[in-house]
């Protein structure tokens, strides 16, 4: 009877205990989330419940086994197992506690400050920090699950001997891994993009979605993502239209016919974005760049707060500039000219008239019959 009640008062205890504790720990966290509206920490660390309860379980068994005399033939190897499963959970609560401090802190600064731009700035720090210690305490936990096993601790001597050239190796092998990485950390620390920038990368157009210590993603106007390594941002130039202020200059180009009424069209203009909610009011103009010998190019030039409303302006100005082209004045529209020629002055424009004009087109020592003689000639051999 002592055989099966040690090992069920010795287990089952340690799991009661471990729900007892975690279930009042839970409930000081609840009370203390509802106390302070100020902070987020309080709720934030509730996520580490899992792992708080698992580490109390494991030291529970870790400390209690023995006593309670249960497969003393594999009683190594289980100490062993709860003590890889003890650090697990140990390094999986420490990452949860410093994710919950530092997203914290990021949520009281994001409420106290009035700059987007900082606030963005501080969010993809916070990230790429968390993401920096959560690498940390897993490689530290790894090396301690390791140095559990007496044979790594007796190889630890000859790796330590071998760690200059393992370190060169592991240099020339992990490169690009190791170029990543700092560039990550240079665009978390050096404010060159942030997590919500509107960036142009290779002729696309699109908002940094994720920021990551080895790649970032870049989500398109389309809703397509394109994933990049961080260290593309580092060493090849880039558009980042969100960099200081948000405010944006957009231009629209207008092909039109030489007739067109720019005076008008600068009214129009104005009437158009007086309408649109997306113009900021802060300029706008429209004046002829260019020429062709069928068009005439006219550029308008108008104001938004930021990325998205100066599309919306530019969209709708040049919708509702060519309706009013095509409504009041289609003759401004552009068009394929098929009248005849203006006359060059001086000379008869009707097809048999003679006279000074095309006299003084006549080759240089020829007389007006002799020309037309001539040109009678070469009509006669053309035709055979």
């Amino acid at each position: 009877m002592e055989n099966v009640l040690r090992p069920l008062i010795v287990i089952g205890g340690s799991v009661v205990l471990t729900l007892l504790i975690g279930w009042v720990t839970d409930l000081l966290l609840r009370k203390a989330d509802a106390r302070h509206d100020d902070t987020t920490l309080w709720g934030l660390l509730r996520r580490g419940r899992v792992p708080y309860q698992l580490v109390l379980c494991a030291a529970l068994l870790r400390a209690s086994y023995g006593k309670a005399q249960l497969l003393e033939d594999h009683q190594v190897g289980i100490g062993q197992t709860l003590t890889l499963v003890l650090i697990g959970a140990t390094a999986w609560l420490m990452i949860r506690i410093a994710a919950a401090i530092v997203e914290s802190s990021y949520a009281r600064y994001a409420r106290a400050s009035r700059d987007a731009a900082r606030v963005r700035r501080v969010r993809t720090q916070v990230t790429l920090i968390t993401r920096v210690v959560a690498a940390i305490v897993g490689v530290v936990a790894v090396a301690a699950m390791l140095l559990t096993f007496p044979a790594m601790r007796a190889a630890g001597a000859s790796l330590l001997a071998s760690a200059g050239v393992l370190g060169i190796v592991a240099g020339v092998a992990a490169q690009s891994t190791l170029a990543n990485l700092f560039a990550g950390l240079q665009i978390a620390f050096g404010d060159m993009v942030r997590i919500g920038d509107t960036v142009v990368v290779d002729g696309e157009w699109g908002t940094i979605e994720e920021i990551t210590l080895t790649f970032l993603t870049v989500r398109t106007w389309d809703e397509r993502r394109i994933t990049m390594p961080v260290s593309y941002f580092t060493s090849k130039p880039f558009e980042n239209w969100s960099r200081g202020t948000p405010q944006m200059t957009g231009i629209v180009y207008f092909q039109v016919d030489h007739s067109a009424p720019v005076d008008a069209m600068r009214t129009q203009l104005r009437e158009i974005l007086r309408a649109c909610p997306a113009w900021d009011g802060r300029s706008y103009g429209l004046v002829v760049t260019d020429t062709t010998p069928n068009t005439m190019e006219v550029r308008a030039l108008v104001t938004a707060k930021d990325a998205d409303d100066i599309w919306t302006v530019r969209v709708t100005v040049r919708e509702q500039m060519i309706r009013w082209l095509y409504m009041e004045h289609p003759y401004a529209l552009p068009r394929v000219n098929t009248a005849d020629a203006a006359p060059i002055p001086g000379e008869d424009p009707s097809p048999n008239g003679g006279g000074v004009g095309r006299a003084a087109h006549e080759p240089p020592g020829v007389t007006g019959a002799e020309g037309r003689a001539g040109r009678g000639s070469r009509s006669a051999d053309d035709h055979g």
